[in-house]
């Protein structure tokens, strides 16, 4: 059976312009995110908007729930150009920007809007330069993907004292590791599509996510306690390659670039709506909600993080979003 890195190379040999009556610029767009997440749902509402102002000129294919690999994959098959679109964390394309890293580090973020407006200052723009330049990948659009909280199978955490030992997934990045770490948890590595099953049969303790991820991805079903840690505001981009976007004519990329700042708008409200109510409805789905001593987990992150990764993120970087 093919594997899905192989699936995303045979991409490659599909042609992006679809010729017929009427010519069409098919725009494939990866998530490893489940098809009932606002990403996912946003992504056909985009689709259905661009093709209704292009007149069914640019048409888009979503190819939600991973079914094009791992985010590696996926990213490697936007630079590539078999896959046109992927929406990702920064961490999948860190290796090209190191940089750009910071925007998903532990605390560096005191709110929503705080995080929005970074991402929208010039600093994006300088970090967007990188990737083009190194990758051949363009940001078109961020999204807000939420607050991350711990969840546990059996174990109730209330201090980061009550990690020591605990095996801890985290994304294959080395700043959540390093995260991970500091509050004296093992940091096991594995990737999303992984991970109920890893949860399932007790290869790791816990992990954590954003409430909605938790939620869609029925996370409830094989963890216990959800601990209301907050301890990343995650953005996740919106990557164009590079060729694509610049071989589609001004007025297209304008269609999608609006479409696409339309699109995250409905989702980032979506999602924020999906937060607040979900504390409620993981608890109503059989977890025990746990308000933990906040400061405890924030406290040790901050005291090694930032400093183990100023060279890479360019020292006075982290200073510089504080004062934002």
């Amino acid at each position: 059976m093919p594997t899905r890195r192989a699936a995303v190379a045979g991409l490659a040999a599909a042609p992006i312009v679809l010729r017929g009556a009427r010519a069409q610029t098919a725009i494939r767009w990866a998530t490893v995110l489940g098809p009932t997440h606002p990403e996912a749902i946003m992504i056909k509402r985009i689709s259905a908007d661009l093709r209704a102002k292009s007149n069914g000129r640019l048409v888009i294919e979503d190819f939600p729930g991973g079914q094009l690999g791992s985010p590696a994959d996926q990213v490697e098959g936007a630079a590539s150009g078999a896959i046109t679109i992927v929406s990702e964390g920064a961490a999948a394309v860190g290796q090209f920007a190191p940089q750009l890293t910071i925007i998903e580090a532990p605390y560096v973020w005191r709110d929503r809007e705080h995080m929005s407006k970074a991402l929208a200052s010039p600093l994006l723009d300088e970090l967007n330069a990188t990737l083009v330049s190194r990758r051949g990948l363009r940001i078109i659009g961020t999204l807000y993907y939420g607050k991350r909280h711990l969840t546990t199978g059996s174990k109730p955490v209330r201090t980061a004292a009550d990690m020591a030992g605990f095996k801890l997934r985290v994304p294959p990045v080395d700043v959540f590791r390093a995260m991970a770490e500091a509050w004296g948890a093992r940091p096991t590595p594995i990737n999303f599509g992984e991970l109920y099953l890893a949860l399932s049969q007790g290869a790791v303790d816990g992990q954590e996510n954003p409430l909605p991820t938790i939620q869609s991805a029925k996370l409830f079903e094989v963890q216990k306690f959800l601990v209301l840690t907050g301890h990343i505001i995650t953005p996740r981009l919106i990557l164009i390659n590079e060729r694509v976007w610049q071989g589609l004519p001004p007025a297209d990329r304008e269609l999608l670039r609006a479409a696409v700042g339309a699109g995250s708008q409905w989702q980032d409200s979506e999602l924020a709506a999906q937060e607040g109510a979900a504390v409620a409805t993981l608890q109503s789905s059989g977890m025990t909600v746990i308000e933990p001593d906040l400061e405890s987990f924030r406290k040790p992150v901050l005291a090694t993080v930032p400093q183990k990764f100023a060279d890479r993120w360019g020292r006075g970087l982290w200073e510089k979003l504080q004062a934002l």
